[in-house]
């Protein structure tokens, strides 16, 4: 199991690699810049000063020039030509350094921006996913085990409606439901560092002042969450139960309770690790919509910002991140494998 995790983080670092150059391009690629940006909203700057706010940013070199300072720092270059002159060029940065450079428009660090927003993005993640896999799970095992029934019946209409419902139209029928209609605050997508302390950020008030901003955005992810989950485990389990070592413990008289809990749920519950890997490290991505939705201060809502105003540092960092987690996640699926089945070795 050490020599294939070992392997795999290995392999992984050209797929890194290789996806940071393929983001960079269609970023370089995409039509408007952070300099338009700014200007857009300053109509009286002139001319001279984009150039050198263009400058300032590494934004009037090539894209590729600008790919490699971001990802190796701008030590190799040493000086630049500028103007007719040599300049010495002192910021020094790149993802290697472990330094992800600095905001364009919040001209601060973006890994202190990531981290001011980690701990609501967890807080939200967390709670998602415990209600997912503690719901979505037994709803699977018992619609397996009620095959036909009304259980099994509500519960695949319930799938279904989880998986076809859009998360933004759900979250807004929440919010004029609870919101408006019912007149409940916390309900309405107001930011919770604005209501619950006016002059502290969300992330820094306790959980307990400020946990009822969590339901509304927690249900409409572990919606489809739960919907998922319960109905592959059905598959997974109606596909175990008929197998011949269950009809051997049944014909041996094992109670009906240590036949599906015991015997062929862990069995059924091997397809479910594909899902788990990715959800355990999804806790940091962050939802886009749904934070934006609820104006919830995690790092979702921070990354929608950043793509909008085409914060380029952001957007990269958002990048590695997600590649960085993805590659874990599949991982973390490797080793719940051999977690659920001891038969499986690498």
């Amino acid at each position: 199991m050490t020599r294939h995790i070992v392997r795999r983080l290995i392999q992984s670092i050209p797929t890194l690699f290789g996806i940071t150059f393929l983001s960079y391009v269609l970023i370089a690629a995409a039509p408007g810049n952070p300099v338009r940006q700014i200007a857009f909203g300053d109509p009286t700057i002139t001319a001279q000063e984009v150039e050198a706010l263009s400058a300032r940013l590494g934004l009037d070199e090539p894209w590729h020039i600008q790919y490699l300072v971001w990802l190796t720092g701008n030590d190799w270059m040493w000086w630049k030509y500028d103007n007719g002159e040599f300049t010495e060029l002192t910021t020094r940065y790149g993802i290697i350094r472990g330094d992800f450079g600095t905001s364009f428009f919040r001209n601060l660090p973006v890994m202190t921006l990531i981290g001011t927003r980690l701990q609501a993005t967890m807080e939200l993640g967390v709670a998602t996913l415990l209600v997912s896999i503690f719901l979505g799970i037994p709803i699977g095992i018992g619609a397996a085990v009620w095959r036909g029934g009304l259980f099994d019946n509500s519960s695949r209409i319930f799938a279904v409606l989880g998986q076809a419902i859009p998360n933004f139209w759900f979250g807004l029928m929440l919010i004029l439901i609870f919101g408006v209609a019912l007149d409940l605050r916390w309900a309405r997508g107001d930011r919770c560092d604005n209501l619950v302390h006016r002059r502290t950020p969300c992330g820094q008030v306790p959980i307990t002042q400020r946990i009822n901003y969590l339901i509304m955005p927690t249900i409409v992810l572990s919606y489809g969450g739960v919907a998922g989950y319960s109905r592959f485990m059905r598959t997974s389990m109606l596909d175990t139960i008929n197998s011949d070592y269950i009809r051997t413990a049944r014909a041996k008289g094992l109670q009906s309770r240590t036949v599906w809990f015991k015997h062929a749920a862990r069995n059924a519950l091997i397809p479910i690790a594909t899902f788990l890997g990715p959800a355990f490290v999804g806790i940091l991505g962050g939802s886009v919509i749904t934070e934006t939705i609820f104006n919830w201060p995690g790092l979702g809502l921070l990354y929608i910002t950043a793509i909008t105003q085409r914060d380029y540092p952001i957007i990269m960092g958002a990048v590695v991140i997600g590649g960085a987690l993805t590659v874990v996640a599949y991982i973390i699926s490797d080793i719940l494998y051999a977690v659920f089945d001891p038969r499986i070795r690498f």
